[in-house]
């Protein structure tokens, strides 16, 4: 299936290596894009968005904003830096166990997000794959609550600035793979896709895994 173009957003190349400096282009950029200023972590490492509390704790990653709420016209747009081509795994913990109604569907948390990702690995990406999960390390099931919007068959929402196709998987597990592009070292990807919680527990993963190609 082919994405459709990014709404409202362009593919970045940033002109200096990550440090202090990117963190500064980092805010500046959030700025622009989220249209005020970014949000914060506060202690803990725990980044505010919308109904819930994003982190980096389990390593391979950074994030370095945060902003947005979760709905359609307001989606939790995250900017992290990777410095290695090996999955990394972004916890994602429920603030607030409030849950919007929506027409016909009764109560269901409904997840809009975009990923706004820099790789500072070294290697080119071929593919980029997400997977959920509902506990560390074990996939998330057909039932479990979780999933890429797998009540929508002809998901619009799910686009990317680099990546031309993307295949959705509910069994065995909730993966999302984008393919048919490249993001070069110290270039810029993003996605936006939805999320669908309906799991009862307070906290889970995505696990975000780029692919370089094989030697």
């Amino acid at each position: 299936m082919r994405t459709q173009g990014w709404p409202r957003l362009l593919p970045m190349r940033l002109p200096k290596p990550p440090g202090r400096r990117w963190k500064f282009v980092v805010s500046a950029l959030a700025s622009l894009v989220l249209g005020a200023g970014p949000g914060f972590a506060e202690d803990g490492g725990l980044w505010p968005a919308g109904p819930y509390m994003l982190s980096d704790e389990l390593g391979d990653f950074t994030i370095s904003a945060v902003g947005g709420t979760g709905t359609a016209d307001d989606p939790i747009v995250v900017f992290e830096e990777f410095r290695s081509a090996t999955p990394a795994t972004l916890t994602i913990r429920t603030a607030m166990r409030r849950m919007p109604r929506l027409p016909g569907e009764g109560q269901l948390m409904v997840l809009h997000v975009r990923l706004d990702i820099l790789n500072n690995s070294g290697h080119p990406w071929i593919e980029f794959e997400f997977e959920l999960q509902e506990a560390p390390g074990r996939p998330s099931v057909f039932g479990d609550g979780l999933s890429f919007d797998q009540r929508n068959q002809s998901p619009e929402t799910i686009v990317s600035s680099a990546f031309s196709r993307f295949d959705r998987k509910f069994e065995p597990y909730d993966r999302l793979l984008f393919s048919g592009g490249q993001v070069d070292p110290l270039r810029t990807v993003s996605f936006q896709f939805v999320i669908t919680d309906f799991t009862p527990r307070w906290t889970f993963y995505l696990v975000q895994d780029p692919r370089i190609a094989s030697s």
